[in-house]
């Protein structure tokens, strides 16, 4: 006889979409610029999403990665693994249903993600997250004229 007082146990693709934007966030306090969220679920059993992120230099890829597992740390969110911080030029984060990709720009235009993974829709994220995107996106293109 089943215990109808018993808690289900379910995990929601809005669950992991609220940890990705939350992760977001922390990249975003740091910098990060660029981001994509990518919608796996139900095309592969990696992960609920993919949120790929720039950074300017391998330092920055790697600060970028320190303070999303310091967010995810916080939040209680145990990293199943982690790669590449030593060398930071592609910071892999896998956080269970969120695997986030840290890249210093160049090596994210190498690989080239969002076309590898091009069946995978891009999510919308809060309004006021995408303020902070559009503001982090124009400081970096104003970072960017000055290099010139």
């Amino acid at each position: 006889m089943k215990d109808s007082k018993q808690p289900k146990m379910v995990v929601s693709h809005e669950s992991a979409k609220n940890k990705a934007e939350i992760l977001l966030r922390a990249a975003l306090s740091k910098k990060a610029y660029r981001p994509a969220l990518l919608r796996l679920a139900g095309i592969t059993p990696l992960a609920d999403y993919f949120l790929i992120l720039s950074a300017r230099s391998n330092k920055h890829a790697r600060a970028i990665g320190e303070a999303i597992l310091e967010r995810a740390r916080i939040e209680g969110y145990k990293p199943v693994s982690t790669e590449g911080l030593s060398q930071s030029t592609w910071v892999l984060l896998d956080i269970g249903d969120v695997i986030v990709h840290v890249f210093h720009e160049p090596v994210r235009e190498f690989y080239d993600l969002e076309s590898l993974w091009r069946d995978a829709p891009r999510e919308s994220v809060s309004q006021e997250l995408q303020k902070e995107i559009d503001e982090s996106d124009a400081a970096q293109a104003d970072d960017d004229d000055d290099d010139f």
